[in-house]
């Protein structure tokens, strides 16, 4: 199983990015997709997730109104739309799946490579 992220880049406060997240090796209609993100010296912080078969999303309150999290079963691709991006969501972002969505690194199985988003002021 592997998982390849990409679209992270150097974006002005204020401006959007989507990332996308690969995945190859299985099925991964049945599975959640859970974004999280990192910065130096810090955990790796719970970002957005959605179930697998209801379609169910969850956000941590700095993203809401700003994020949107999706997926395409029949490319097995997750993506994250991230608008009105400001310079405290810098961070390395990572593409995760699981059996079960959740806020907790522990419930997803698999995880990508990390994709790096600058958001300057």
């Amino acid at each position: 199983v592997q998982l390849q992220a990409s679209g992270g880049g150097l974006v002005q406060a204020g401006g959007s990015l989507r990332l996308s997240c690969a995945a190859s090796g299985r099925t991964f209609s049945s599975y959640a997709w859970g974004w999280f993100r990192q910065t130096p010296g810090k955990e790796r912080e719970f970002v957005a997730a959605i179930s697998s078969i209801t379609g169910y999303t969850d956000y941590t309150d700095s993203v809401k109104g700003r994020f949107t999290i999706s997926r395409d079963n029949a490319k097995s691709t997750g993506y994250l739309q991230m608008n009105s991006l400001k310079p405290e969501d810098t961070a390395v972002y990572y593409c995760a799946i699981g059996t079960g969505i959740g806020r907790q690194p522990s419930r997803y199985n698999y995880w990508g490579q990390g994709t790096l988003v600058t958001v300057s002021s």
